[in-house]
């Protein structure tokens, strides 16, 4: 600030009093004027650029161990601008800061002119600090860029397959089964290193299968198949067969029994599996066949093994189960020893073991002499979510079946008890039950009740939907083949080739024919197991 008194009249200069008056009178800034001041009594040429940093002091505040150099303090402003200051710095907020100055605490609304601060000044504050919240060391990570291994596993289920030519009909019976996590298990523990107890065709299938599922866990873009694929034709010719140079469509349900077969010859082998034959039990079962010559009184039984039951669809058949009946009885040829000769036998098939997986074939293709070539049944045969085949079982097996069976109606009891007591105590208030409701649990054994420790699981003769092979068109050597599987979420996933999309649950049984649409070929249940 410079002054220049008038010669004629001498005194002193108050500075905040000057300023007051230059402010009042808004002069511009950065020349001189000469201001007659009454109440001093003389004349002075003020430099107004000089004026405004008579109204800035700098200040040093020690806090703590800290001590924060050249802070500039505007006293044309109240103090509670210099505590925001202090507060950006030191992060402690403005109404927990204790700042010492003349006469006591520095308070938000007081005069800067009555405090006698003076530049270089050290002030002292106490006060604690906010917690200073960090910056995320990472930033939010989106899910295309995760690793493609990563983002197969936060999707939830397996990538699509790539249609190699006509190879639907492998692809959707290769999504059924890597549904099935038992299988997929078995697999990853199986050994590269042939032994001399399978085949080469059937170990390098095998391994193909291993790796196959595999790629499609880890992968979220649709696999390409083809080494699997080029070892399917090395194990199974048939599935090479060309038309006009193009693959042919091939039958579905030839594929997956195919496929079970040689799976079952090479996870027999031993490994970590408590079964020695780790196919067999997930899908096999054995029927008790009862065989009855209808020309004389001769009968007889026998144990069959196989891998699925068949529905026979006929003008009689409506539902899934009826089907099943039907494909439980026959006739057959066979020599007679009493006759001497081929008589017709019929055969009456029960079940006698149950499989962990259930596998159903709809029977809708035969053999059209008019064509020349295999015809659909187009009828619709309804397929529940649920499905109970006690019924259909042998007398020892029922036998072996009630414990479990009682014991689950006891829970489902219980549960439905507990639900409608939840109904009737909610009218008032609004009470939220978990788990109230049965249902399958599709990670791992698809079970009701508490696993209890040391418990073993028993089978009910209860089978819950997982999986369904649908076919699309009027012969089973063209048209189309889709699967659409259940995945541990509970949700439903179509796998139409490379296309995956979700489905709802309750589109799912009307896959049940009657037209030209999606309609079920093979359905896959898996068991619903209870704790004894």
């Amino acid at each position: 600030m410079v002054i220049k008194p008038d010669p004629n009249q001498l005194g002193s200069t108050h500075p905040v009093r000057i300023l007051a008056y230059i402010e009042t009178k808004k002069e511009e800034e950065g020349k001189f004027f000469f201001f007659d001041i009454a109440c001093l009594g003389f004349k002075k040429e003020i430099n107004l650029v000089s004026l405004q940093h008579q109204t800035m002091l700098t200040v040093s505040v020690k806090w703590q161990k800290k001590v924060f150099e050249s802070i500039e303090i505007d006293t044309s402003q109240p103090p509670f601008v210099f505590k925001a200051q202090l507060y950006d710095l030191s992060g402690v907020p403005p109404e927990r800061q204790k700042i010492m100055v003349k006469g006591g605490l520095l308070k938000d609304d007081a005069d800067w002119s009555t405090l006698g601060l003076k530049n270089g000044q050290k002030l002292m504050m106490m006060g604690t600090a906010d917690e200073i919240v960090k910056a995320p060391e990472k930033g939010p990570v989106f899910m295309e860029d995760l690793p493609e291994e990563q983002q197969a596993a936060n999707l939830g289920y397996s990538a699509g397959l790539v249609n190699l030519g006509n190879t639907c009909y492998m692809n959707s019976t290769m999504q059924c089964l890597i549904s099935v996590p038992e299988l997929k298990s078995e697999l990853s523990n199986y050994q590269s290193a042939r032994t001399k107890d399978v085949d080469q065709t059937s170990h390098m299938l095998t391994v193909a299968t291993r790796e196959l599922f595999s790629e499609l866990d880890k992968s979220v873009k649709a696999v390409a198949p083809m080494p699997f694929w080029m070892v399917l034709q090395k194990k199974y010719p048939q599935f090479a067969q060309l038309h006009n140079g193009n693959h042919m469509q091939q039958d579905a349900e030839e594929c997956w029994t195919q496929m079970l077969y040689t799976l079952s010859q090479s996870l027999k082998l031993p490994s970590p599996s408590e079964d020695p034959d780790a196919v067999k039990a997930l899908f096999g079962l054995n029927l008790l066949n009862r065989l009855h010559c209808q020309e004389s009184s001769e009968e007889s039984s026998e144990t069959e093994s196989v891998f699925s039951l068949k529905c026979h669809i006929s003008h009689e058949v409506n539902h899934l189960h009826e089907g099943l009946k039907h494909g439980l009885k026959g006739e057959l040829e066979k020599t007679s020893p009493s006759l001497g000769r081929t008589a017709v036998y019929v055969k009456e098939s029960l079940i006698d073991s149950l499989p962990r997986y259930l596998t159903v074939q709809f029977v809708r293709f035969f053999w059209k002499r008019e064509s020349n070539q295999k015809a659909k049944i187009l009828r619709k045969v309804d397929y529940p979510l649920e499905l109970d085949i006690y019924d259909l079982c042998s007398e020892d097996l029922r036998k072996k079946l009630e414990a479990p069976r009682q014991k689950l109606r006891d829970i489902e009891g219980q549960k439905l008890g507990l639900q409608a007591s939840a109904k009737s105590s909610s009218k008032g208030d609004d009470v939220k039950m978990t788990d109230a409701e049965g249902s399958s649990n599709q990670s791992g054994e698809s079970s009701t009740g508490d696993q209890q420790e040391g418990a073993s699981p028993h089978m009910t003769g209860i089978y819950d939907l997982v999986s369904v092979l649908t076919h699309k068109g009027r012969s089973a050597d063209s048209g189309h083949y889709v699967a659409w599987v259940k995945q541990e979420s509970g949700k439903w996933v179509q796998y139409d080739d490379a296309n995956t999309s979700l489905q709802r649950g309750e589109d799912i049984i009307k896959l049940s024919g009657g037209g030209d649409w999606h309609m079920a070929y093979i359905v896959m249940y898996k068991a619903r197991l209870i704790s004894m």
